[in-house]
């Protein structure tokens, strides 16, 4: 048999009204009795029926999370982090792989909306802004993570991708290197775009010049990244660089593959520096020297922000950036003799 909310008040000695309450996140309870009723209603397996929620114009208690593809590390994390923080306060995650494509997007969206989500947060790009129109419409409240909207009035909560950029110079300036190429994500990427920025504005800064050829637009594969790093250093025999900052570590990988293959060395011949700090910087060949997004914050602040819209506990749009920190491993190190 199914349990049902009557088994859940008697198993937890509360009233039928306190885990109706939960359930929707109304009333004055403790948090520590909160605990109590949704760990209650876990062990019990109790599902409350969303649909029946849904048409009486109920929470549901589900989000939807938009990502461009969720076998990137960096995305299967963040959804991690968002999943283990919604699970926390009593909501279900759906989690959609878009491919940065608007049609899929469009059709996720209207999917997610059928089905009655609460909230929506959003971490793939799109070209076309008016897709969420209707969700706003609907007052479903949304907020951006790891991407910017800046014309749309929803919550974001970014890292510092320029200041990134800059950390990830400085070190390879630190370490005496003056010929660098930057493996980056499409320039429509903001993300990237910024990264790019604040490497470049560092580097000028300490008189040393990045060429536009020296800059290579890559898919955010690491096929790609080993293609393009390959093209880049097979082109430059001459003066090759002697550092490669890739906009991501699934291009770092790609980098560190492309040296394999041309028979250099990593750190002595290249150094290579990634950004993320996924699972698999501390896993390559050498371990990847990369400048890390504070992945678990971002995605715990993401969905306090929708929960607090959703209890109408503020009506500020917040636009939150967290610092990102450098992780120096062993895939940099000062120029060797590259001729």
């Amino acid at each position: 048999m199914k349990a049902t909310i009557y088994d859940v008040a008697r198993e937890a000695g509360v009233s039928i009204a306190a885990v109706s309450q939960v359930m929707n996140g109304k009333g004055k309870i403790s948090e520590e009795r909160r605990a109590e009723i949704l760990k209650t209603m876990e062990r019990l397996n109790y599902q409350p029926s969303v649909i029946a929620s849904a048409l009486t114009g109920k929470k549901t208690f589900t989000l939807g999370l938009l990502v461009p593809d969720i076998s990137n590390p960096f995305f299967a994390e963040i959804a991690r982090a968002v999943e283990d923080q919604g699970h926390h306060l009593g909501y279900s995650l759906v989690i959609c792989s878009t491919d940065n494509k608007d049609e899929r997007v469009e059709r996720y969206l209207n999917l997610l909306q059928q089905k009655s989500i609460d909230g929506m947060i959003i971490g793939t790009g799109m070209d076309n802004k008016e897709m969420l129109t209707p969700l706003m419409k609907q007052g479903i409240p949304i907020a951006m993570i790891a991407r910017e909207m800046p014309d749309i009035g929803v919550h974001t909560v970014v890292v510092d991708d320029c200041v990134g950029g800059a950390l990830a110079a400085k070190h390879l300036l630190d370490l005496g290197h003056t010929r660098i190429a930057i493996l980056a994500e499409h320039a429509k990427v903001i993300s990237s775009r910024e990264r790019v920025r604040g490497f470049r504005n560092t580097l000028e800064e300490a008189g040393v010049v990045l060429p536009d050829s020296g800059v290579r637009n890559c898919h955010y594969t690491v096929e790609d990244g080993k293609r393009q790093a390959i093209a880049l250093l097979e082109e430059s025999a001459g003066v090759r660089p002697t550092a490669l900052f890739c906009c991501n570590d699934m291009l770092a990988i790609g980098a560190l593959q492309a040296a394999k293959q041309l028979g250099l060395k990593v750190p002595e011949q290249l150094s290579v520096i990634g950004f993320d700090n996924t699972i698999l910087a501390s896993v390559t060949d050498p371990p990847l020297t990369t400048v890390a997004q504070p992945i678990e914050p971002m995605g715990k602040k993401v969905v306090d922000l929708l929960i607090q819209e959703l209890k109408k506990e503020s009506k500020l749009k917040q636009r939150v950036v967290l610092r990102p920190e450098l992780m120096i491993r062993q895939s940099t190190a000062s120029p060797g003799d590259m001729h």
